[in-house]
């Protein structure tokens, strides 16, 4: 079964903020993870979040963390952010059960 990719506007600036190099691995590891099976939780890699409505998943691409939610056939982008501002990013974006 393969999904959508949509970007939030937000994601789409966080990648024009990064290297070329980075902007690489990242949308070559969001193709690889989350066109066929996004919410196929790993040790390493996709995490559902918990407490949270929005975001619902987070993958790890090194030292960047990208934020989506799965919704039927499609995945939504929310933001790609450094690992050391994930948490305020959370804090400050996400929405709480």
């Amino acid at each position: 079964m393969k999904y959508e990719i949509f970007m939030a506007p937000e994601a789409v600036n966080d990648l024009k903020s990064l290297t070329a190099r980075n902007r690489s691995i990242l949308l070559d590891a969001i193709e690889k993870h989350l066109r066929y099976e996004p919410d196929k939780i790993s040790r390493s890699r996709i995490k559902r979040l918990r407490g949270t409505a929005k975001p619902q998943y987070r993958l790890r691409v090194g030292e960047f963390r990208v934020f989506f939610d799965v919704a039927e056939r499609s995945v939504e982008v929310l933001a790609i952010i450094p690992k050391t501002s994930a948490i305020v990013w959370l804090e400050k974006v996400g929405k709480f059960k």
